[in-house]
């Protein structure tokens, strides 16, 4: 089965062949510098990062891109509240996205191109369209005719009539730069300097870009005129997306990207994430304050379909932290459980899945339009299998299956989890010095007061003994013929 997307520009599914075989094309519209990411950037981010490493699975040599806008109203208002420059409000925002992503596993893109060190490639791009009869200027700004573009619209299916009709007129009268337009629907593409802000030098005076041009100008700079996937969050189809396609097309009479891709919107509680509801929640917070792993984040976002809405709420990420405990059990199983199967060094380095129905059936899945739910459901099926086996191990009973088969499920489970970006260390289960408590040998030194306690026929304190140890997160399993097992809860 090959792989299908669902391709926002033609509103179906698509089966995916990029332009050059075997090469993949890849621009996501990357963060506005101003503030720290939010829960609706994490799970953009862990959606089209996903998506990289799947594409990546399957053998695609993947070029990923994504852009930071580092030129924006909101990060001068910011500066301003601070007594800053734009340069510092962005750079360390630039900081503390890399920060946060790292911590969600999101890999780094190819490149990051930055908005203040595109301003050539812009400047060429609007010069163009201005030939083209495209982009007019007006008292130091230039803007781009969108009446003169007969396909405006066709991502989002919004037609300039419609448009026209449902403004009656307030577009211009609510927009400042209204008189400098031709038309109302008209968007900027160079904005003249004002007091006290950045600016920079072109033809039509000192100025600024806007903010779409930003994007149509990096991807052609970093990419090329034409790209297979271009992708982002559902609120950029319309204006943003719809006016890139309208700048890039106009200059190059190709295709600026073959598929288009959107992810779903965050409700918290079932209501829109928004700051002003006061339901607005950052990475940092969410991790930090409210403590929850990483890895519960990703796989709540992995949950669902990457364009249906996702609720966040104290129930759905219960539930998240629930499927991680049996997911990391999983995935730590042959770290933990190597010395009792008898494994070697080299076994506790997955190269790749094994071949095998699990990594058939999950291709399967992510196939159909990047199905992370399903995929997920063939991670938790082997998590459970090693899970009951690893069980077995710490009450010192026999496992049920061959040591060899589970070393393939367990490489198969690594591996196929990695795709998905869901990776589990053994620090992550081991509590701190401070924390363990009682030594090996200290404990080793109760079992023995409690064996000779019970030779004595002193049960009452040897009970005392295995509560003692149980309050200390220490589980006592007693074998026949007098051996005692001992585990860390």
């Amino acid at each position: 089965m090959p792989l299908s997307l669902y391709n926002t520009l033609t509103r179906r599914k698509e089966t995916f062949e990029p332009i050059v075989a075997g090469q993949v094309k890849m621009y996501c519209c990357g963060v506005t510098v101003y503030d720290y990411c939010h829960l609706g950037h994490a799970r953009s981010y862990i959606v089209w990062d996903t998506v990289r490493r799947y594409l990546k699975w399957r053998g695609y040599d993947v070029r990923y891109v994504q852009n930071f806008t580092d030129i924006d109203d909101k990060i001068l208002k910011k500066a301003r509240e601070e007594k800053s420059s734009m340069q510092a409000v962005s750079e360390r925002y630039i900081q503390t996205y890399f920060e946060d992503m790292n911590r969600l596993n999101v890999l780094e893109a190819d490149a990051y191109p930055r908005a203040t060190h595109s301003l050539n490639g812009i400047k060429r791009l609007i010069y163009e369209l201005e030939q083209k009869g495209f982009a007019y200027p007006s008292e130091g700004d230039v803007y781009y005719a969108v009446e003169r573009d007969r396909t405006y619209g066709k991502l989002s299916g919004r037609k300039l009539d419609d448009l026209k009709a449902g403004a009656s007129g307030r577009v211009e009268m609510e927009d400042g730069e209204g008189q400098k337009k031709r038309s109302p629907f008209d968007f900027a593409l160079w904005k003249a300097a004002r007091p006290e802000e950045p600016a920079w030098e072109s033809p039509w005076g000192r100025g600024r870009p806007g903010w779409h041009i930003e994007c149509s100008a990096m991807v052609r700079e970093f990419l090329g005129e034409a790209i297979d996937l271009h992708v982002g969050g559902l609120d950029l189809i319309f204006p943003h997306h719809e006016n890139e396609i309208a700048q890039s097309e106009a200059v190059t009479g190709q295709p600026l990207a073959k598929y288009w891709m959107h992810n779903g919107m965050v409700n918290v509680d079932g209501i829109k994430m928004s700051k002003s509801l006061g339901n607005f929640t950052t990475i940092r917070d969410l991790l930090d304050q409210e403590g929850i792993d990483p890895m519960v984040v990703r796989l709540f976002v992995l949950g669902a379909s990457y364009r249906k809405p996702i609720d966040f709420t104290d129930e759905s990420i219960s539930a998240a932290q629930n499927g991680w405990d049996t997911l990391k059990e999983g995935l730590l199983f042959g770290v933990k459980h190597a010395a009792q199967l008898q494994w070697a060094d080299a076994d506790l380095q997955p190269e790749g899945a094994i071949a095998s129905e699990a990594v058939e059936q999950f291709n399967t899945l992510m196939d159909d339009d990047f199905n992370t739910a399903g995929g997920l459901a063939v991670l938790f099926e082997l998590a459970k299998d090693l899970r009951r086996e690893g069980n077995l191990l710490v009450h010192g009973q026999k496992i049920e299956t061959d040591p060899d088969i589970l070393k393939r499920q367990w490489h198969t489970l690594v591996s196929l989890a990695r795709v998905l970006g869901l990776e589990a260390a053994l620090e992550d289960d081991r509590p701190s010095q401070g924390e363990l408590g009682l030594s090996e040998a200290q404990i080793e030194e109760k079992i023995q007061q409690r064996r000779a306690l019970k030779t004595a026929k002193n049960f009452v304190e040897a009970d005392r003994i295995r509560e003692e140890l149980q309050t200390q997160g220490i589980t006592l399993i007693d074998k026949v013929g007098g051996e005692t097992l001992w585990h860390r809860s």
